[in-house]
């Protein structure tokens, strides 16, 4: 059994699985210590189908995330931060490969890498007192883990090179309004929020879900046409399932469905 020092892992529900990076007085920044062990957890999850959604979050009120340890950085030789920033990568890469969905509950501050851990999840819920920036450039460097590509393809060019280039920070009620967070709620409700919508998710057939999440995460990708064929093709996986089936029985007898993921 892994002995997790830098991340905690609850089932908050039977399929809603809660992973908080656990260094808060390190405003959870990313050490290597932190990326191992979220790797090995991330490949435990994308093999657990009774991990339907996943809610990745800071432990702590301050942070969500503060990007890359910069203590540990700045002991490094050239060749160590290149392993070190491949090794954020991967880890984000991860994140979005996942096959269940991702929700980021940003409880605090979400910087450099911590932004870019928060673009790589599915969707985002920030506290009201939360911020967030992709602020490296402030630093002489640039987002190395995903931020100059899947910025602006969320929220635009022009706004993400704006942000880039200024290294500077947001508020929550900023990010919505750029579509950076899909929600803002109080503190004290952000966890209430994220587990609300999670569950929604879980309810629905859980392998309809992560086709549907591969239809659009690849499908975006691409040309219309060949979207449109991923889809058909993502939708020809549901077909077979004993789970549309139920889903059928269950709106007939005018009751809940009871989806098991086959």
């Amino acid at each position: 059994m892994l002995q997790l020092q830098n991340i905690s892992v609850d089932y908050v529900t039977p399929h809603v699985v809660k992973i908080s990076l656990n260094r808060a007085r390190q405003a959870n920044s990313l050490s290597l210590a932190l990326l191992d062990e979220l790797q090995t957890i991330l490949t435990q999850i994308s093999e657990d189908s009774s991990a339907r959604v996943v809610i990745l979050t800071g432990a702590g009120e301050k942070a969500f995330c503060a990007g890359a340890d910069l203590k540990e950085r700045a002991d490094m030789n050239e060749e160590q931060v290149r392993h070190a920033v491949s090794m954020i990568r991967t880890t984000m890469e991860m994140v979005e490969q996942l096959p269940q969905p991702v929700i980021a509950a940003i409880n605090g501050i979400a910087l450099g890498g911590g932004t870019e851990l928060s673009l790589a999840c599915d969707f985002r819920i920030a506290a009201e007192s939360a911020s967030l920036g992709l602020t490296e450039t402030t630093l002489a460097i640039i987002p190395g883990a995903g931020g100059t590509q899947r910025l602006p393809r969320l929220i635009g060019v022009g706004r993400a090179k704006e942000l880039i280039y200024t290294g500077r920070r947001i508020s929550a009620q900023e990010a919505k309004e750029y579509g950076l967070v899909e929600f803002v709620v109080p503190a004290n409700l952000l966890e209430e929020k994220a587990i609300e919508i999670a569950e929604k998710i879980a309810s629905n057939g859980p392998i309809a879900v992560r086709l549907a999440k591969e239809a659009i995460s690849n499908g975006i990708q691409v040309d219309l046409h060949t979207g449109l064929q991923m889809e058909k093709q993502a939708y020809e996986g549901v077909i077979h399932t004993k789970d549309r089936i139920e889903g059928l029985q269950a709106f007939k007898e005018k009751r809940k469905p009871m989806y098991k993921g086959e």
